[in-house]
């Protein structure tokens, strides 16, 4: 009996730092999980605007979107906005993206070249529209709304805007996308790029609505930039350019 204590003593003091161990992991993971708990988890700001007013969160955020969206409309409404930028160049539509390789076999790739300037030419006629209406649903802007944006996703007003401005956007950005294209010369290129296509072995079907694709493209490049100065609005103080911006974003 004396040796089977023993035994048995020994395998405990041999496990017991193990077991240890055990327990200080698991307690350290109970005390990370409550850590993260607290911090909001999910890549939410919870804790920003504590302690501030409803007014002083409101201006705040609505500083923080005028700033946003003027930088971003900014970005894309110029010459070489959209044409000479990686991150937004608008390519053909599909169908003519398809044969653009056919028509260079015929020595005409320079009309799919020209047709591509164009249409990114018009987009950046059409850009600067956005400015006034994204000014008008900053004026509207709840503080429910406000609060959302400030204590969400790193996205939260982009994605805000998304939702309540992309019907008028459209509205707005359409005619003038249109009226651009034309101006441009796109439309013009458009119907001699598809009479030269026929001319192609298998001429694919280029029945397209070249206004409202370059009308989405604008849209996707303006969003793209809003995105861009948002988070570097709630990362780098030195964006936050007024008083109620560097308030609620502390």
């Amino acid at each position: 009996m004396t040796s089977r204590l023993l035994v048995l003593s020994v395998i405990l003091l041999a496990a017991a730092p193990a077991l240890a161990q055990t327990d200080f992991m698991s307690l350290g993971k109970k005390a990370l999980q409550s850590v993260e708990g607290q911090s909001g988890g999910g890549g939410g700001n919870a804790s920003l605007g504590a302690g501030l007013s409803d007014g002083e969160i409101t201006t705040g955020i609505k500083d923080a979107l005028r700033v946003g969206t003027q930088k971003a409309v900014a970005a894309v409404g110029h010459a070489g906005g959209f044409l000479n930028d990686t991150n937004v160049h608008i390519p053909l539509p599909g169908p003519l993206a398809k044969i653009k390789m056919g028509l260079s076999a015929i020595g005409a790739g320079g009309l799919a070249e020209d047709l591509e300037q164009r249409i990114n030419r018009a987009a950046e006629t059409a850009a600067p529209l956005a400015a006034g209406i994204f000014g008008d649903a900053v004026g509207a802007m709840s503080l429910q709304d406000a609060r959302g944006i400030l204590t969400g996703p790193s996205d939260s007003a982009t994605q805000y805007f998304k939702r309540t401005t992309t019907p008028q956007l459209t509205q707005a950005i359409k005619p003038i996308v249109d009226q651009s294209l034309s101006n441009a010369g796109a439309v013009k290129s458009l119907n001699t790029l598809t009479t030269t296509a026929k001319a192609l072995p298998l001429p694919p079907s280029l029945d397209l609505d070249l206004g409202n694709y370059v009308t989405g493209k604008t849209l996707d490049g303006i969003f793209f930039y809003l995105a861009q100065q948002e988070a570097n609005i709630r990362a780098n103080p030195a964006a936050r350019t007024t008083d109620a911006l560097r308030a609620v974003f502390q």
